[in-house]
């Protein structure tokens, strides 16, 4: 009887507990898919690392449930275009990117990666991150390897050890082939050698993303080349942080727009990505000739000191100021990093030639520009772009978001803002202050299109199976707040962001889970195999 009793008390407790279905619950947001779809209110089930349901779950249990009442719900951000080698083993929580709710990044952009890649990638792997990672191959690295910053055409010798390596690097996990054809040694290269290599590529299924030769006067023309490359190499082909740099060239994205327009429409799978500034980074080497970066640093060193030479030189970065990057004048060629005098971060290059005691004029800023690269060069920050072509360029339909980034030390130097606000400025600024896009069609924008151009297939969209990389923020609210003048200030307004189904930032702060992982491109073999 008393074994009875027992057995009859129990039952209620046994029939009371139950397993929750699933670990998360985001209950009652605005879901945006990234599909483009309009949003709908949803809750979203997580199981594991994957997205389990959508749809009603009121009622059912989860180990821990988001309120997510008032805010959207989207896809974690892919950023196609980053640099994020810089800094990712220093902060592998890649703070900068997680709080405006980037989950994925992409690196060995502009022709420039670790060659070979497999052992970063594995160093990638054993690292704990909060995001996930993959990488291109650099047409400029493998060139470098194979032939050093020479200014001549690769010998049939050397294309067969280029096209080695780039089998490699497709094999370890490369997206594809990036190029740096406005530096060296990308800028040697002839268009039918970068053919060559971007056809390894796209025989594996990778893609072609180019830092153009030119993004000034000649910027149609290097729309033309990439749109080539493309063509010619049978792979899909993307002008990658696509601008018009110099107050001359303003308005010339309508005509590279046009080229694009038109490639597609004969059957070339081009396309572009963009970010939401007025103002591009890069080194104080681009205001030089590229003929005279042949050799590195102590070639161009000994170039300097030949008197002619050096007035060519100086010729040419005066030019660049006026009529390029500088936009005209000295003023907008800004110090954002110089490792050997980080008194300069911050400062024009017209600012530190005043502090030399010369007069104003853009000669003696040449002159100036020649000193500081002779130490070294610097990052710089260059104000030379139009508000009318960004704005231009992003509500063109095959445009996607790369912030062109890296991982700042915090507080350190004076780094292009875009490394901290490039997701949620498109969401603030050009959705909600602007409308120059709608909200749904920007976060496709930021998710499901940079997915399907890297073939990710099982991320960028919120669906049933699909990896749970997950944003929710606050629509009314999400803003970038880093500056040009205070450029170390993260984005606001992201309660939660999801990486394989991990919280990574929770309530606001950045947890401790690390469940980023390594993403592979097309050519690598499966496991086993």
């Amino acid at each position: 009887m008393r074994t009875f009793l027992l057995a009859a008390l129990a039952a209620p407790l046994c029939l009371a507990w139950q397993p929750p279905e699933f670990d998360v619950i985001i209950a009652g947001g605005r879901v945006v898919d990234g599909s483009g779809a309009p949003w709908r209110y949803a809750d979203v089930g997580i199981t594991g690392d994957r997205i389990a349901a959508i749809g009603r779950l009121a009622g059912r249990k989860a180990a821990l449930t988001v309120d997510a009442r008032g805010r959207v719900v989207a896809p974690g951000f892919i950023d196609i275009h980053t640099h994020a080698r810089r800094g990712i083993f220093l902060d592998p929580t890649a703070q900068n990117y997680i709080r405006q709710g980037v989950t994925t990044l992409l690196e060995g952009n502009d022709g420039s990666s670790p060659i070979p890649i497999a052992p970063f990638l594995a160093k990638l792997a054993a690292a704990p991150m909060s995001v996930n990672f993959g990488t291109f191959a650099g047409q400029g690295s493998i060139r470098q390897e194979v032939m050093g910053l020479v200014n001549r055409p690769a010998t049939p010798e050397e294309m067969a050890r280029m096209r080695s390596i780039m089998e490699q690097a497709m094999r370890d996990g490369a997206f594809g082939l990036s190029s740096g054809l406005f530096y060296v040694p990308g800028n040697f290269t002839p268009t039918p050698e970068v053919v060559e290599i971007a056809r390894i590529a796209g025989s594996f299924g990778g893609i072609y993303i180019s830092h153009m030769r030119d993004e000034a006067a000649s910027v149609e023309d290097a729309v033309r080349e990439t749109i080539r490359i493309g063509e010619e190499g049978g792979l899909p082909t993307q002008v990658t942080h696509h601008k018009i740099i110099g107050k001359a060239n303003w308005g010339k994205s309508r005509e590279t727009i046009a080229l694009v327009e038109a490639a597609r429409a004969r059957g070339v799978d081009a396309t572009i990505d963009a970010y939401p500034y007025t103002a591009s980074s890069t080194g104080t080497a681009a205001l030089f000739p590229q003929w005279a970066l042949e050799g590195g640093q102590k070639a161009l060193l000994e170039r300097l000191t030949v008197p002619d030479t050096r007035a060519r030189i100086k010729s040419v970065i005066i030019d660049k100021i006026l009529n390029d990057r500088g936009g005209g004048s000295a003023e907008n060629v800004v110090m954002a990093g110089c490792s050997w005098d980080p008194t300069l971060d911050g400062q024009s290059l017209s600012a530190i030639n005043r502090a030399r005691k010369r007069a104003e004029n853009v000669e003696n800023d040449a002159e100036t520009a020649i000193e500081i690269q002779q130490k070294g060069g610097c990052s710089a920050v260059y104000h030379a772009i139009s508000e009318d072509d960004v704005e231009r360029i992003l509500r063109y339909p095959y445009t996607m978001i790369g912030s062109d980034g890296e991982i700042p030390t915090f507080g350190k130097g004076a780094p292009h803002p875009r490394s901290y606000g490039t997701f949620a400025r498109v969401l603030g600024r050009y959705v909600r202050e602007r409308r120059t896009l709608t909200l749904e069609d920007a976060v496709r924008r930021m998710s499901a299109y940079p997915a399907a151009r890297l073939g990710l297939g099982d991320r960028g969209l919120i669906r049933p199976g699909m990896k749970a990389d997950l944003a929710v923020f606050d629509p009314a609210t999400v803003a970038d707040r880093s500056d040009f003048a205070k450029p170390h200030q993260y984005a606001v307004g992201f309660d939660w962001v999801f990486v394989n189904g991990k919280a990574v930032i929770e309530g606001g702060a950045v947890s401790k889970n690390r469940p980023g992982v390594v993403l592979y491109g097309p050519g690598r073999p499966p496991k086993g195999l």
